[in-house]
């Protein structure tokens, strides 16, 4: 079975006032770790959406292994990101894991399990000690309903609506931290402070 790894990353970043995919993480950014952990993972094929700051984005992090798709309307949220990156997704593909590009701390080893035991239904995500998080299984069979998406949380949506069935991994983790606010990319930093 083919998958394809989608990882999000065009937004504009409104409410940091930066570019939180450039912001330094480790010996590289942000989305450069969060790339460095889907390249490592068992992926067919990864795509990456770019939006905001996406020349800076081309010129500073490592982009080797993974298409770069562009999401003209990134400033209306994720479901654009989301709705760009679904047109290149490969014909044979059964589905894909989406991702967000400002968590660079989502483990291989969760997404190799949801990869493993998360692909036979329509939508599956996974349960962390506090709470639901990425990276979500969506299958290729709701692809239409995902491309007629329109805001932010949009994919939340269709997992709470009761529509679709959605399975649940268990994750005996933290949800992985996403990088909305300077106090979270403070707390993304204290978190690999040795």
């Amino acid at each position: 079975m083919t998958i394809t790894g989608v990882v999000l990353a065009a937004g504009s970043s409104r409410r940091l006032g930066t570019a939180k995919q450039l912001l330094p993480y480790r010996n590289t950014t942000v989305l450069g770790a969060t790339l460095d952990v889907v390249r490592s993972c068992t992926f067919d094929q990864i795509i990456v959406t770019l939006g905001g700051a996406a020349e800076a984005v081309r010129r500073q992090v490592d982009l080797t292994g993974v298409e770069v798709v562009m999401a003209g309307d990134f400033g209306a949220g994720c479901s654009s990101s989301l709705r760009s990156a679904l047109s290149s997704v490969h014909p044979r593909a059964a589905g894909i894991v989406l991702m967000l590009g400002d968590q660079p701390g989502l483990s291989a080893a969760t997404v190799d399990r949801l990869i493993a035991e998360g692909t036979t239904g329509a939508i599956t995500v996974c349960r962390y000690r506090d709470g639901i998080g990425h990276p979500f299984w969506l299958s290729r069979a709701i692809f239409g309903e995902l491309a007629r998406l329109h805001g932010d949380k949009a994919v939340w949506k269709i997992i709470e609506s009761g529509r679709v069935a959605v399975s649940r991994l268990d994750v005996d983790a933290p949800v992985p931290l996403d990088v909305d606010t300077w106090d979270d990319y403070e707390r993304l930093r204290a978190s690999t402070s040795p």
